[in-house]
Formats: structure tokens, C-alpha cells, sequence
């Protein structure tokens, strides 16, 4: 493990993961404003933010940024549901979906083209559902059962709150798993499709990112899976007594984005 200096040399992007990283619920995390900030001011640094929770989409994000204080482009802000919008239209091009998703995801996809349906689907997709129904699980296990290919948009099992956590896409697909015997295909945070998309839009090569978020599983094992570079913030979900057996190690940790600011 880098020191806490050193694991930011040569960093060019920061991936700031939001739930959990940048705030909780509706309570910005001390020090994350600050850490922003002092991106903005460096000429040679960039950050994007990277969430995975798909049930809200970019729009809202920027709104929500703007309430806790945070002025925001549009274009900084990528969710998961961004990602598998863009393999749909590479891997599916053409094809019906059909989309357990929040309203907005569903309106933010029809506007980029995608054919969603309710019936004779081409692929199902599973994503955080907050108006999920019996109905609705009913019927893209019945989908996923029948051979219909099964893609999720991200595998976070919880979604941070002020409050503690609410299930999240991965533990809905778990169900379906549990059901069908069949796991999804899954995108965002941590597989490659979420990497070689932010090369793209960036032009800015893996080697000079760093994935800072506080879920190991997800925001950390996209940057050292995919040749960038990851870091742990203790303000979400992973406490320091996780890191000793987990699978994935950080890069380096930091108790905040705010503790991260001395070590620019």
C-alpha cells in the first residue's frame, strides 16, 4: 500500500463515488465541499462523479449537489444507468427491454432511444427499484426462467442512508438469483465497461484514475481491477476492521475526502 501521499502522485481523474463519499442522504460529509474545491483550483486534476445507484439519473444528481451547496455540470455526473444504457446500444442494438427501474431511469432511456416493453422482451434488465412490486419480480424471474438474457445495471446490495442502508439492485437480483438459479450479467462499478467508458469521455488513461468511494467491493475494485488506482474513505459503508480480509486492498485509505486535501 502506497503511503498517503504518494498514492496521489500522477493522479490526473478522481472518480468520486457520491453515496457514502461525497454525502449521506441529505448531509454532505465534512470536508467533501473542501476537497472539491481544491480540484477545481488545480489545473492539472480533474474529478467526475461515478455513483452506482441507478434509480436516479444525472439531472437529479445535479440538483440534489446544488441544495447541499455544490454547483455542478451536468457532464461530471455518470451512474451506473448510464453505463447500461451504452452496452444495451452496443451489445442490443435494436433490441426490447424490458426494465425494472425507477420512473425516471425508464424516461431518461426512452429519451436515448431504447425500445422498452412490458411483454416479449429481448433482454431484462434489473436495476434499484424503489417502486419495485410483487408483479414486477414475478415477472422478469418468469423472463429470466424462460432463457431471456438477464443484465443488472450495478451489484451494490445496500444503499448507504442517514439512517443506516435499504437494499439496493444486488440484493433484488439475489432474489431473482434465488429464484431462477441464474445471476445477471452485471455493470457498473467495479467491471471494465465503466472504465473504458470514462476513458472515452475523458480521454484520460486508467493509469491516471483513482476510484475513491467507501464500498470495497465496488468503488475499490474498479480501480485495481482495471489498472487504475483505489481509494477508501471511512464515511460510508466499509469500516477499517473490513479491510484485513477482504479480497480487494485499496490503493490507500483516508478516513474522508477531507483528510485527502493535506496529501494534494
Amino acid at each position: 500500500m502506497y503511503t498517503k501521499k504518494d498514492a496521489l502522485k500522477d493522479v490526473k481523474l478522481f472518480v468520486l463515488d457520491m453515496d457514502g463519499t461525497v454525502y449521506l442522504g441529505d448531509r454532505m460529509i465534512p470536508g467533501s465541499a473542501e476537497f472539491i474545491h481544491t480540484l477545481e483550483k488545480d489545473p492539472d486534476r480533474e474529478y467526475i462523479y461515478f455513483t452506482n445507484n441507478a434509480s436516479r439519473v444525472p439531472e437529479i444528481y445535479v440538483q440534489k449537489l446544488k441544495k447541499l451547496g455544490l454547483e455542478t455540470d451536468i457532464s461530471r455526473i455518470i451512474t451506473a444507468g448510464d453505463v447500461c444504457a451504452e452496452f444495451l446500444e452496443k451489445e442490443y442494438p435494436g433490441a426490447r427491454i424490458y426494465l425494472n427501474g425507477t420512473d425516471v431511469l425508464k424516461e431518461n432511456w426512452l429519451k436515448r432511444g431504447l425500445h422498452l416493453v412490458q411483454e416479449d422482451p429481448d433482454v431484462v434488465v434489473q436495476s434499484f427499484d424503489t417502486s419495485l412490486t410483487y408483479e414486477k419480480m414475478d415477472k422478469i424471474c418468469r423472463y429470466v426462467r424462460n432463457g431471456v438474457p438477464f443484465i443488472a445495471t450495478h451489484m451494490d446490495i445496500n444503499c448507504p442512508t442517514e439512517d443506516g442502508f435499504m437494499p439496493d439492485c444486488g440484493a433484488m437480483c439475489a432474489l431473482i438469483t434465488a429464484s431462477t438459479g441464474v445471476t445477471p450479467r452485471y455493470l457498473g462499478k467495479p467491471f471494465k465497461e465503466t472504465v473504458e467508458m470514462l476513458e472515452r469521455i475523458t480521454d484520460i488513461p486508467a493509469a491516471q484514475m483513482a476510484f475513491v468511494g467507501d464500498r470495497l467491493y465496488t468503488d475499490i475494485a474498479t480501480g485495481v481491477n482495471n489498472g487504475a488506482r483505489g481509494f477508501l474513505v471511512l464515511t460510508g459503508e466499509t469500516t477499517i476492521d473490513m479491510v484485513p480480509g477482504s479480497e480487494v486492498q485499496p490503493t490507500c485509505i483516508y478516513e474522508s475526502l477531507g483528510e485527502m486535501i493535506q496529501y494534494l
